[in-house]
């Protein structure tokens, strides 16, 4: 059994999180750090989502969560942004 297989996806993602930091830290193009920015977001979200944490810690989300929990709807109010038109 390849040792991949041993250990747990969680442990891989994390290995692969650290791998990708330390490449962004190195890395020189733009193009090349756009991609890797990309891929390690992906990594911390997964990640997030196999541990549950997802959105623990996000203000954003926090506040939405109130507003919902509140009945009051969500953070872009379509009648008072003059984006959009009914």
């Amino acid at each position: 059994m390849p040792l991949a297989e041993k250990r747990s996806r969680l442990d891989r993602l994390i290995e692969l999180r650290d791998k990708l930091e330390e490449a962004i830290a190195d890395c020189e193009s733009k193009r090349d750090l756009s991609a890797l920015s990309r891929q390690y977001r992906e990594t911390l979200k997964e990640i997030e989502e196999i541990e549950g944490t997802a959105g623990d810690n996000d203000e954003i989300g926090e506040l939405l969560a109130e507003r919902a929990a509140d009945g009051k709807p969500g953070a872009v109010r379509k009648d008072r942004s003059g984006l959009y038109s009914e």
